[in-house]
């Protein structure tokens, strides 16, 4: 009976998460830009999945959450998808909570994979025709999109490095007011 209380717990922590980013999503990241760069709140979700959970879950809150974000979004539809999935698989890879206790850490290789992600979702805008040119691409999409989604990370971050390594119970974020 325990192992449901957890998984139950487990998932509502899951469910929060997801309706925080996919608000921030669409409510904040179009109103915050630099450049043609905005926040990745997707990435954010599926990083913090992957991270935490690793495995199976990650790639499918990756999944997910880039198809959310490919229907909110002027882009390809799927790319976005095809482009987390990898990443929540690169990142899930260790299988074991990353982010707990390790805030650094979790900066640094959230930092590699939304650098990763912002490039190659540039060039494939580049290559429908959606950006201008590499320059365009780059300094004013890829750059900009994997700093404000770094700024972006750094809270949850902060939250899941706090929380304890074994679980991410729903208990901690209602006790958080989150």
């Amino acid at each position: 009976s325990m192992q449901i209380a957890d998984k139950s717990h487990d998932t509502k922590g899951m469910v929060t998460l997801a309706a925080i980013c996919a608000v921030l999503q669409l409510a904040l990241s179009p109103n915050l830009a630099i450049g043609n760069g905005h926040p990745n709140f997707a990435l954010v979700f599926c990083a913090c999945i992957a991270l935490s959970r690793g495995g199976a879950q990650g790639v499918v809150a990756g999944f997910a959450a880039g198809l959310f974000f490919d229907l909110s979004s002027s882009g390809p539809i799927g790319l976005m998808a095809l482009l987390l999935t990898v990443a929540a698989y690169a990142l899930g890879s260790e299988q074991r909570n990353r982010m707990a206790g390790d805030f650094a850490s979790s900066i640094a290789i959230f930092s590699v994979s939304a650098l990763a992600v912002s490039a190659a979702y540039s060039i494939a805008m580049l290559v429908v025709g959606s950006a201008n040119s590499l320059i365009d691409a780059f300094v004013f999409r890829a750059v900009p999109t994997t700093f404000l989604s770094i700024v972006a990370f750094i809270p949850f971050a902060y939250f899941f490095s706090r929380v304890k390594a074994s679980s991410l119970s729903g208990g901690h974020f209602s006790r958080r007011g989150i």
